[in-house]
């Protein structure tokens, strides 16, 4: 007798015991309020995604953003969070690298920033590299991943809990968070699938070849269009690369996220 844990009901990302009560998914700090007598919480923190880079019609190859860290745990019933901004595309070069979502004693960091015809930006906290970009330390302690190699957070191009940006030999690998598309000037990859949503479409019309956005925990990648490469989902999800003849811009990481369960 098989069991898949995709499609058995039995099976549930809620902690045991525990429903999910509050959801921040816009960038910023705000207040929370938690019920008097309860003194621990359950928290899930997703930093930002990295921007993909931008092109001015020079670049050969404008790298997709990694996504967003992901931790979990329990942690003091605090009376803010902080939730990451997805990183901004690059008009003229690298993206934006994403922000960091804490919440207590939980905190994840961002993505790398996608690179115009270089290296991206590494990972932050648990965050994955941008293209052929190292990830990071995450907030288990787990160590990050190298360049283009799997890991908890992965390099740039690897597969992981956050997945790498895009590189030009290959679609971004699946992930729970994914990252980034690239663009280059002839080809370009879809936006990697995340566990829950998947990635944007790239887009091959002419001569524009951009990547598509990576899939976010809360919501799919977008689609690139024109020259200009697809966001990332709502959740941490990587911003793909652009390309173009003319200027085209990168896509935005996904904005960060804090579930609360208690």
């Amino acid at each position: 007798m098989s069991v898949s844990i995709y499609n058995n009901p039995t099976f549930t990302d809620s902690p045991y015991g525990l429903k999910l009560q509050q959801t921040f998914s816009t960038a910023g700090t705000f207040s929370v309020t938690i019920p008097t007598g309860i003194n621990r919480v359950y928290a899930i923190c997703v930093g930002g995604g990295g921007g993909g880079a931008g092109n001015t019609g020079t670049q050969l190859a404008n790298g997709g953003g990694g996504a967003g860290g992901y931790s979990a745990g329990w942690t003091y019933a605090a009376k803010t969070v902080t939730v990451a901004f997805g990183g901004s595309g690059g008009t003229n070069g690298p993206g934006v690298s994403g922000g960091t979502s804490i919440y207590g004693m939980v905190f994840a960091g961002g993505g790398g920033n996608g690179g115009s015809n270089v290296a991206g930006g590494a990972g932050v906290l648990g965050g994955a590299g941008g293209n052929s970009a190292a990830g990071s330390i995450s907030y288990t302690g787990a160590p990050a991943g190298a360049a283009n190699q799997a890991g908890y957070a992965a390099g740039g191009g690897g597969a992981g809990v956050s997945g790498g940006g895009g590189v030009s030999a290959a679609a971004p690998p699946v992930a729970l968070i994914a990252g980034g598309g690239v663009g280059t000037s002839t080809l370009s990859f879809n936006g990697g699938n995340g566990d829950f949503y998947s990635g944007g479409t790239s887009n091959t019309t002419g001569s524009n070849f951009a990547g598509g956005g990576g899939g976010g925990l809360l919501g799919a990648g977008g689609n690139a269009s024109s020259a200009t490469g697809g966001n990332g989902g709502l959740g941490g999800g990587g911003g793909g690369g652009a390309y173009g003849t003319s200027s085209g811009t990168g896509g935005s990481g996904g904005g960060g996220a804090v579930l609360l369960y208690y």
